[in-house]
């Protein structure tokens, strides 16, 4: 398999909820509001044998011309947004969902020969719940779209190759994936595992929904996947977004 990151750039985050471009070499984390985290923004792309995967959709910002920044992304990597044929959704966070569709009023879903998995009870309590962290408006395309396939099950399979598990870590209806193929194993924790770091440590956050079991869902995921070779996709982390245990840097 083949991954590849789709970084849309650092950010600062606070209690705003609002997503602020960071640029590491002439600003200082310190200067920023107090609380502010530091965060990478990354959808991946993996290519395996079956499908061209994209993991997560970005924040969604485009051009002056109404490109989006993904699309953009995804064609510096050597491919076009025709060619994706699965967007597997984590949860629907304005920063993991907004580029789900695009146009004037997001009114086209960015991935036409797509299909889109999307967990049904993360989207009804997006549409329901709204601002700060979700943007209905940016999501309302997936609602009765042939292009998507709404996940009921706690955890399944999809296509035989591909583990979806409903978590509730992060978000209420949260998912996460593994992606398996010729012996090796992806995993997609989304922001129930969004860094590596917070694998390494007992690291509690204020804004998970249920901080303790998000935390005790990393430390399983770590002691399970490390051992095994595991190789771990870290939407938010500014200098790992890939490891594997034991892999040359």
């Amino acid at each position: 398999m083949t991954i590849i990151p789709l970084s849309e750039g650092a950010f600062t985050i606070d209690k705003t909820k609002v997503f602020v471009p960071f640029n590491e070499e002439d600003e200082v984390l310190n200067e920023r509001p107090i609380g502010s985290l530091l965060v990478e923004i990354q959808p991946f792309l993996v290519i395996t044998s079956r499908d061209v995967l994209l993991l997560d959709t970005g924040l969604g910002f485009g051009d002056e011309g109404g490109e989006l920044q993904l699309h953009r992304n995804i064609k510096a990597a050597g491919y076009h947004p025709n060619q994706i044929t699965k967007v597997l959704m984590s949860h629907l966070h304005k920063d993991h969902a907004g580029g789900v569709a695009f146009g004037s009023e997001k009114q086209w879903l960015s991935f036409p020969n797509a299909m889109y998995y999307v967990q049904e009870r993360e989207l009804s309590f997006a549409l329901a719940k709204g601002a700060p962290s979700f943007v209905p408006e940016e999501i309302e395309a997936l609602k009765g779209s042939p292009q998507v396939h709404l996940l009921t099950d706690d955890e399944g399979t999809i296509d035989g190759y591909i583990t979806y598990r409903h978590t509730g870590g992060h978000s209420p209806h949260h998912q996460v994936f593994w992606i398996r193929e010729d012996g090796q194993t992806l995993f997609f924790g989304g922001d129930d595992a969004p860094q590596l770091q917070q694998l390494k440590v007992r690291y509690k956050t204020k804004y998970d929904f249920d901080p303790e079991k998000a935390m005790q869902l990393r430390q399983q995921w770590w002691a399970e996947g490390r051992p095994a070779g595991w190789t771990f996709l870290f939407y938010h982390d500014i200098r790992k977004p890939v490891y594997t245990e034991g892999a040359a840097s």
